[in-house]
């Protein structure tokens, strides 16, 4: 199966940050793509930030469309300009939608001190769990960089899914899942490029092997 994620849809606000800025693609790119994987069971669909245009351009488009996905917040920023409110992300989960943890800063989880683990791997769900009112069992890794510390730890506080961003494909029903980002510069005709990708058998066996060893790391 292939996993796609989205980040933010249309023109990054003034003051993202560069490397989140250049996974914002405008709207119509989106829409290409979503018309390609159209009711494709082996597509799945994730968001992650927490980005205003995740009410505002996603959902309605999803629902259009019968469509479901993850949506990975960032709690420290819940409320922000641009970014999701508490309600926003109750109103994602009364639509049907999967909500998980992105973290609490959007920091990346490798080499963090034990504090700084338990912040964005406890206390973030916490809040999140605060404003849904039930358990988040679900967590993505900050702009998909991860170790077997981080996985282990993840393992630990017994999250159900882990997605990463390995541009690689993923297994059904396995715990941690390799997703393809899309980005800026991508088109639609990447995407079905990534999804012909998906029909060869050596490119299967060879990312399985790539996502193996970095897990080890």
């Amino acid at each position: 199966m292939i996993n796609l994620c989205f980040h933010g849809i249309g023109t990054a606000p003034y003051g993202v940050p560069a490397e989140e800025a250049a996974y914002w693609i405008d709207a119509d790119t989106f829409h290409r793509v979503l018309d390609l994987v159209g009711e494709r069971s082996d597509v799945q669909l994730s968001f992650d930030d927490g980005n205003a245009s995740d009410v505002e351009v996603a959902l309605p488009e999803l629902t259009a469309r019968g469509r479901t996905a993850d949506f990975f917040v960032i709690a420290g920023r819940l409320g922000n300009p641009g970014s999701l409110s508490a309600d926003d992300v109750r109103g994602l989960h009364g639509a049907g939608m999967s909500v998980g943890s992105h973290g609490m800063h959007h920091r990346v989880w490798r080499r963090l001190s034990p504090a700084e683990q338990y912040e964005e791997l406890v206390v973030a769900r916490r809040r999140l769990e605060e404003v849904l009112g039930q358990p988040v069992r679900m967590a993505a890794c900050p702009l998909g960089r991860y170790d077997r510390a981080t996985l282990t730890a993840l393992r630990r506080l017994r999250y159900d899914l882990v997605y990463t961003s390995d541009r690689a494909l993923a297994r059904p029903g396995t715990w941690r899942q390799a997703r393809f980002s899309v980005r800026a510069h991508d088109t639609a005709d990447d995407v079905r490029a990534w999804l012909r990708h998906g029909d060869r058998y050596a490119a299967r066996l060879a990312d399985s092997a790539r996502t193996f060893v970095k897990g080890l790391r």
